[in-house]
Parts: C-alpha cells; sequence; structure tokens
C-alpha cells in the first residue's frame, strides 16, 4: 500500500466522499432529507452530489421526519436503498414511531421476504453550542430495538467506509455521525476498508485498564490515555464502531489482558449502552475483573443550555477520575 492511496480529509468530507462512492457504484441509491441537495446539508455532507447525480437521486424533504423515514421505507419495498438524513439528533423524535414499529420490524414481520437497506444518518451529540434538541445522543433508543443494525464512526476512515458499508447491509442501520468532530482531519485509505462494519477496534495498547468509546468521546478517551501514560497509566483504549452488535470478543480480549474498565459516553448513564456493556461484562468476564466496571457519562438531565454543555459533556478529567477510583481496587 502506497501512500498516494491515501487523502487528507475531514470527516464531513470522508462521509461526502463514500455517499458518492456508494451513489456511483449502485444507481438504486437514492439520497434525501431536509435542505442536503442545493444546500448540501446543514453540515454539507452532502455537498456537490446534486451537481453530480441530479434531482432525482439526491432530493429535500419536507420538515416532517416520520415522512422522511415513511419515505425510505416505501422505496426500500420498491428495491431502492435509501439514504435519509435526519438534520439534528433530537429531531429523530417524530420519526420514532416509523424506526422502531415499522422499519425495525418489516424483514421479521415478512419472514425475510422484505428487506430493509435504509440507512438513516442521523448527527448525533453535543459540543457545538447549539439550542435544546440539537445536542443528544440518542443511541440507546435505537440499540434497544430488534432488527435495527446502529454503528458511529469517530474519525474520517471509518465515516468513509462504513457508510458504504452501512448502504450495502441489507438492514436497516441507524448511521450516528458525530457532528463535533465533523471537521476533525485525518488519512483515507481509498483503496481497503479497514474493518466489517460491526468490529471494534483497538487504537491504543494498554495493560493496566480498558476504556471503552464510541463516536464523539473516541478523541476524549485518547486524549485520557495520553495524560494517564504521563502519569504512568498504561491505558487501551478501544473504539466500539458498532453499538448494536457490539464486538464483544474484541472487548472481552481486552478485559481478560487488563482485569479493569471504564466507560465512556456522552449519553447519560441511566439505562444508556454503557449500562448494557458493563453488564455483560461482568456477566462473561466475572473472574478476570479486579475491580467494578464504572461508566462516565452525560448527567442524567435534560441536555442543558449551550453555556454549561462543557459542565456536561465528560472531559479528560472526569474519565481519568473514574480511573484513579478503579485502580484504587
Amino acid at each position: 500500500m502506497t501512500m498516494s492511496n491515501y487523502q487528507e480529509m475531514a470527516i464531513a468530507k470522508a462521509l461526502n466522499a463514500g455517499l458518492r462512492k456508494a451513489m456511483q457504484r449502485d444507481e438504486k441509491v437514492l439520497v434525501f432529507g431536509e435542505d442536503v441537495a442545493r444546500l448540501g446539508g446543514v453540515f454539507r455532507v452532502t455537498e456537490g452530489l446534486l451537481d453530480e447525480f441530479g434531482d432525482s437521486r439526491i432530493f429535500n424533504s419536507p420538515i416532517a421526519e416520520s415522512g422522511i423515514v415513511g419515505t425510505a421505507i416505501g422505496l426500500a419495498m420498491r428495491g431502492y436503498r435509501s439514504v435519509a438524513e435526519i438534520q439534528f439528533d433530537g429531531f429523530v423524535f417524530p420519526a420514532f414511531n416509523q424506526i422502531t414499529t415499522q422499519l425495525a420490524r418489516l424483514t421479521y414481520r415478512s419472514e425475510g421476504f422484505q428487506q430493509m437497506p435504509v440507512v438513516i444518518r442521523i448527527p448525533v451529540g453535543g459540543g457545538i453550542g447549539a439550542v435544546e434538541h440539537h445536542s443528544e445522543s440518542p443511541e440507546a433508543y435505537f440499540a434497544h430495538t430488534p432488527g435495527l443494525r446502529v454503528v458511529s464512526p469517530s474519525n474520517p476512515n471509518d465515516a468513509y467506509w462504513m457508510i458504504q458499508q452501512a448502504i450495502e447491509s441489507p438492514d436497516p442501520v441507524i448511521f450516528l455521525e458525530p457532528k463535533r468532530r465533523y471537521w476533525q482531519k485525518g488519512p483515507v485509505n481509498l483503496d481497503t476498508a479497514p474493518l466489517p462494519l460491526h468490529s471494534a477496534r483497538m487504537l491504543r495498547e494498554g495493560t493496566d485498564l480498558t476504556l471503552i468509546a464510541h463516536g464523539p468521546m473516541v478523541a476524549i478517551a485518547l486524549q485520557a490515555a495520553e495524560l494517564g501514560a504521563e502519569e504512568g497509566i498504561s491505558i487501551e483504549v478501544i473504539d466500539l464502531r458498532s453499538l448494536s452488535p457490539v464486538d464483544y470478543p474484541t472487548l472481552l480480549a481486552s478485559v481478560q489482558k487488563t482485569s479493569r474498565v471504564v466507560i465512556a459516553q456522552e449519553a447519560p448513564n441511566n439505562v444508556s449502552l454503557g449500562s448494557e456493556i458493563a453488564a455483560r461484562i461482568a456477566e462473561q468476564a466475572y473472574y478476570y475483573l479486579e475491580a467494578p466496571v464504572i461508566r462516565v457519562g452525560g448527567f442524567d438531565t435534560p441536555y442543558p443550555p449551550a453555556k454549561l454543555e462543557e459542565e456536561y459533556l465528560p472531559d479528560a478529567d472526569r474519565i481519568l477520575e473514574a480511573v484513579d477510583r478503579v485502580l484504587a481496587y
């Protein structure tokens, strides 16, 4: 593999390139949502696609999220692969009924006859100074729902490949994009997908503790590991990438090595993805654990006004405080 096969991209541009590649590969791929066509979406992820593919392949929808998902379901029934954008995380709830009672169930309901190749792109998380309903972390709702796949890239290379893999899936995929990382740059390998869609990745090896994160929290987890190393703490960092299904073999292999676990997420801890992962680790790696599994998350309140979000969102200090608690056992 030569360096000529790599390009430096921001996550938003990598998603754009991945969408373009998927649309070039398959004329049945359609992209739609609020302001995705000429404007290119609020975050410009779909910028330029209209000029290349025309308004029959990428088009604006009414401001009606239930209608967006309902349209995606109908198109899937007619053989298309829909990529529907929900403009902000908190806007997905008007479409919740369509997603959980129709999209997630139709393949099961039809005994596998009716596939639902639908990708629902949702920018998620805080850190952009936005108003209410623009900084939510709704992943647990969808990971809890049988019939949905849920994934979240944390870097440009994963963004480029995972959006293509999601579009190729015969099952519905909730694709969570970390909006405060849209402009984070990194190398993208244009030739080879790094991993299957539902594999976790160890980003940093360590021996003292396993730190698990996903989406927007991965960068904070790596920062915490760097700071921990300065204090002589060896932290292994794992990027979940897939939230449903979770790649438990990768997590358990790390836990067997380190014997201690911290899980970091933006979402509140109560009945969260982190709660399920902590329970599964306690169940399947009980004899390897030297301390309880500790979760670090947002507080159990509605997402606060922008001026308070830095107090709400977990940072490296809060993660390291949890690390100290685990290591004290």
